[in-house]
């Protein structure tokens, strides 16, 4: 079964996120308060705990979830296999897949730390169809 392990949020981007307790996801927006909130097809990014292992598999043992900047860590699903398109029940909120993967910004701080970004290439992003709130434990389903 694939579920919430974290949530989490910063005030700027480019940074490793801290972990919450729950998020509040907004249409049009992502996740309340987050850096890169906003109305444009990037609102909520995602990344898997398979990912995060990866890299600690690599000598990155401090890695924690967030350490990567997305707002929802998954466990249970390989996210960067989903196609475009593909609606997420999480939560209370439903998402829709709108891109797998991003280019690195000069500068990020989490390659800075971390001598690679697992981001761009398992990373995915979605933007928000039913607004609700999402916490860790919450189930992750594909919606048809």
């Amino acid at each position: 079964m694939a579920k919430v392990a974290a949530i989490n949020i910063s005030e700027t981007k480019g940074v490793p996120k801290d972990t919450i307790e729950k998020g509040y996801f907004e249409i049009d927006c992502g996740l309340k308060g987050d850096a890169h909130a906003g109305a444009w097809h990037r609102q909520v990014s995602l990344l898997g705990m398979e990912s995060v292992n990866k890299m600690k598999q690599k000598g990155l043992a401090d890695l924690a979830t967030g350490s990567f900047a997305e707002n929802i860590t998954t466990d249970g699903i390989i996210l960067f296999e989903l196609p475009i398109g593909t609606k997420l029940k999480i939560g209370e909120s439903l998402m829709e897949v709108t891109q797998i993967g991003k280019e690195c910004h000069s500068g990020c701080a989490i390659r800075q730390k971390t001598g690679d970004c697992v981001m761009p290439r398992e990373g995915i992003f979605a933007k928000v169809l039913i607004p609700g709130w999402v916490k860790p434990g919450d189930e992750i389903e594909i919606v048809d």
